[in-house]
């Protein structure tokens, strides 16, 4: 009777199995880090209700929001490690990068902006340049979301895609706020109304 021999274990093939499923687990565990977001818990502010009629209506164009835009950010984000640029042109475009498994990824994502009938305006994500990097919006505004220092009275909702920008929230150092009435980018053309603070407009009424 002869035994059978058994077939001599290939000790490289085990070898290469363990080596690629300890890759493929690194890049699964790096990258539900990277995409992951931690939901903030806040309480919506309160919206400011402008009473009485504006004291200067701003006809404006994109040239000079843009200045205003690049003019804030720079002091905004001066202690920021992480830095972003927001303009206007036929659409409003964030550009900013950030970093996959080390590489520094940059991106151009484009909104579509709408006047809604607070007077805040809301931008709606249309479309993403990101080069070779497949990545949906969601994801990229996630990111934007999570690691970029937003101003207190700019609001990201990756889920629709939205960005809100609450003019109802923001005041200038004399108190004074604004109220979007038209934005017309491809006409270039823009407006605000301009409002004095809720104690000028008492003492002025008496």
């Amino acid at each position: 009777m002869t035994q059978t021999e058994k077939a001599p274990i290939n000790v490289w093939k085990i070898a290469f199995i363990l080596l690629a499923g300890l890759v493929i687990g690194s890049g699964i565990f790096l990258g539900t880090r990277i995409f992951s977001l931690r939901e903030p818990s806040y309480e919506t502010p309160t919206i400011t209700e402008r009473q009485g009629e504006p004291v200067l209506t701003i006809n404006t164009q994109k040239e000079k929001v843009n200045q205003l835009i690049d003019f804030y950010l720079s002091d905004f984000q001066k202690d920021s490690d992480i830095k972003y640029s927001f303009y206007l042109e036929n659409q409003a475009l964030l550009n900013g990068e950030f970093k996959v498994l080390g590489m520094p990824v940059n991106f151009y994502l484009y909104f579509e902006p709408y006047v809604m009938e607070n007077g805040n305006v809301q931008l709606k994500a249309k479309s993403l340049s990101i080069g070779t990097l497949g990545l949906p919006i969601k994801d990229v505004m996630n990111m934007v979301k999570k690691n970029y220092k937003l101003p207190d009275w700019v609001e990201v909702d990756a889920k629709e895609q939205t960005v809100l920008i609450r003019l109802d929230q923001f005041r200038m150092q004399n108190g004074m706020y604004l109220k979007a009435d038209r934005i017309n980018l491809v006409d270039d053309s823009i407006s605000f109304s301009l409002y004095l603070p809720d104690d000028s407009q008492k003492e002025s009424a008496e």
